[in-house]
């Protein structure tokens, strides 16, 4: 497919599933691509970084569901946080272990997981929806009930794929994409690089074989389409560009003039040849 095709896919009112991690091996061209659609109203779960930003700075996200979103070397999302200030968008705060166990009931298609994250904390305190629940064993101990995080579409990026949709990561972290993948109705692969199936494990250990075909719908070979976030050990996080889109987030002019140069083209090429063409700038 293509990331254009998959967006197609993709409806207003959806929850949708983002993997990577901040500002790691995030599928951003295809977040790219959602910018270039009408599609909205979205409710978001996701390790955040700037796919949430993005998304919150064009009013895209009704709701988010995250233990975080950050961008790695710059703290908080800016863009973020500027949404969360003006009350743009519903936010339902994850510890991280609460995160994984709720994606990893959705996968499991199970209505909760009991997890002992967030026992104490302001957690239960700012999610009065949440539940605890007692062990039915002699120890008694009460847990937090942690529902299901089931999405109707996930898009995670990954190193490596092959056309049949199997996945592979070859960083140092497979973060949560496997489960984003197994808890959504329908789940695609922006990739590197599509290969021969024989060749995802002829270099590498078989456990890199992050993502398996019966749970992904669709596969789109994107090099690079992680930019600016890193695909190790593809490429690493581009951090001046980076700093570029913070710093563009402090006033409307500057994000009108960011957005005008990098996100107002009609394809993924198009935001390709303006990043280089500003790289040639700072020289």
């Amino acid at each position: 497919m293509t990331v254009d095709a998959i967006v197609g896919r993709l409806e207003s009112g959806m929850t949708l599933g983002i993997g990577g991690w901040g500002s790691r091996r995030k599928p951003m061209a295809l977040v790219r691509a959602l910018l270039r659609s009408d599609v909205t109203d979205l409710t978001v779960l996701s390790c955040g970084g700037p796919d949430v930003g993005l998304l919150a700075a064009a009013g895209r996200v009704r709701k988010l569901v995250a233990p975080f979103v950050t961008l790695d070397s710059i703290p908080l999302e800016p863009h973020f946080r500027a949404a969360r200030e003006r009350g743009a968008l519903e936010l339902v705060e994850l510890d991280e272990a609460m995160f994984l166990q709720g994606l990893t009931a959705g996968a499991q298609r199970l209505p909760f997981l009991p997890v002992r994250a967030g026992l104490g904390s302001d957690v239960l305190r700012v999610n009065p929806a949440l539940r605890t629940v007692t062990s039915p064993y002699a120890d008694g101990e009460e847990l937090v009930a942690v529902p299901a995080l089931r999405m109707d579409a996930a898009v995670v990026h990954l190193d490596r794929a092959d056309a049949l949709g199997n996945g592979q990561y070859l960083g140092p972290d497979p973060y949560f994409d496997d489960l984003f993948c197994e808890a959504a109705d329908t789940a695609y692969v922006t990739c590197e690089r599509i290969v021969a199936t024989a060749e995802l494990t002829r270099d590498a250990a078989p456990q890199t074989l992050l993502v398996s075909r019966y749970a992904v719908t669709g596969v789109a070979e994107t090099p690079g389409g992680a930019h600016f976030t890193s695909c190790a050990p593809d490429h690493g996080r581009d951090e001046a560009f980076q700093r570029e889109y913070a710093t563009a987030a402090r006033t409307p002019d500057t994000w009108r003039a960011f957005t005008s140069r990098f996100l107002s083209g009609t394809d993924e090429e198009d935001y390709r040849t303006a990043v280089r063409s500003w790289h040639e700038e700072q020289r």
